[in-house]
């Protein structure tokens, strides 16, 4: 009868590295989304304050105190925007957006009611590994995430 010898190290040679090689994708997966949303909500943290400082912005310059209500000219609705986006009246030195491509084009200035404005963003999320995911039928998965920040306040 021939026995045969069992070493506890010989059966297992390999083993780990393939379960890391299974868990790893599903690892990076996992943090990649994890960084996704938290890239996210600093984006949606950004438009709550942007909207908040052009709302102070055009409450104390919208009330018309000789006709004793709201004027929201053409001109205030752009400085309002400009401050929505860029974090100033004026834009002359070029700066940067608060959120990555964001324009004026995403932000509505409107009155609300008789003492009331609203200002409003509408910003379209774009994940940074791309704006869908293709599919094998039908159309690909959009990844983008429209956020949206609104602020009202009194006119002054």
């Amino acid at each position: 009868m021939h026995v045969h010898s069992f070493k506890p190290g010989q059966a297992q040679r390999g083993v780990a590295m393939v379960e890391f090689a299974i868990a790893l994708p599903l690892l990076l997966l996992l943090l990649l989304a994890i960084g996704e949303f938290g890239r996210m909500l600093y984006h949606h943290n950004s438009l709550l304050q942007a909207s908040r400082d052009a709302g102070r912005y055009v409450a104390g310059q919208a009330w018309n105190a000789t006709l004793g209500q709201i004027d929201l000219n053409g001109d205030l609705q752009s400085k309002t925007k400009s401050v929505a986006v860029y974090g100033v009246p004026a834009n002359p030195g070029g700066y940067a957006p608060v959120v990555p491509q964001l324009t004026t084009a995403d932000v509505t200035v409107e009155p609300v009611g008789g003492e009331h404005v609203r200002v409003s963003i509408a910003y379209l999320f774009r994940p940074v590994i791309g704006a869908s995911l293709p599919t094998f039928f039908g159309e690909p998965i959009v990844l983008g995430i429209t956020l949206n920040s609104s602020v009202v306040m009194r006119v002054l």
